[in-house]
């Protein structure tokens, strides 16, 4: 069994998540695509997040309609800062023998990879899917860093969606339309809640 792992801040989940995540699972054949949120992003401690239970209901909201995404919150529920190699160890022992863990990952984050807790460890864990982005990074110099590291990254052939979380939350405040950049239930529920409006900071 293969299983797709799409983790972030999802602050909020956007259309460039999803067509990633759809991207990724046809390609690569995955039996089921894992969206988990992140409690506390060890790399955003100082950042001001939206409160989990906000962005776990977004992704739960977004991915509905599609019978292969899946919402996981093993580090919504875990206390403390979200390290990605804990969350594959804990993946790995629910999921037993005869599954592969298909790591996606953006290029901006795999160049901060070296910089990850037990990078070398989480690499034997899963193979890693390099998102596409428009911005290229080195990996030659990566794999100086983290032998073995070219061996484990996947390139996905997918489109580049020019769209991030905090275009998407700018948009808000600013009072802009961010229709089809969220789906319409996530659209609906940041209305609804009052998310990353001006008047809420």
């Amino acid at each position: 069994m293969n299983i797709g792992i799409l983790g972030g801040t999802f602050d909020p989940i956007h259309i460039g998540h999803l067509v990633m995540a759809e991207e990724a699972r046809i390609k690569l054949r995955l039996d089921e695509m894992l969206f988990i949120p992140a409690g506390q992003p060890w790399l955003k401690q100082d950042n001001d997040i939206t409160p989990a239970s906000y962005r776990v209901e977004m992704v739960r909201r977004a991915i509905a309609t599609n019978p292969y995404f899946k919402l996981c919150t093993i580090e919504v529920e875990h206390a403390g800062p979200s390290y990605a190699v804990d969350t594959l160890r804990v993946l790995h022992e629910q999921s037993g023998r005869g599954v592969d863990l298909f790591f996606i990952i953006g290029r901006d984050a795999l160049a901060d990879l070296p910089l990850w807790k037990e990078p070398n460890e989480l690499i034997q864990l899963c193979h890693l899917v390099l998102a596409p982005r428009s911005s290229s990074r080195d990996l030659k110099t990566l794999e100086a860093a983290m032998p073995g590291l070219l061996d484990k990254v996947i390139q996905l052939d997918a489109p580049v969606i020019e769209v991030s979380s905090s275009l998407v939350r700018q948009r808000v405040a600013s009072g802009l339309s961010i229709r089809y950049l969220v789906t319409a239930e996530v659209e609906d529920y940041i209305v609804e809640q009052k998310l990353y409006s001006i008047t809420e900071r």
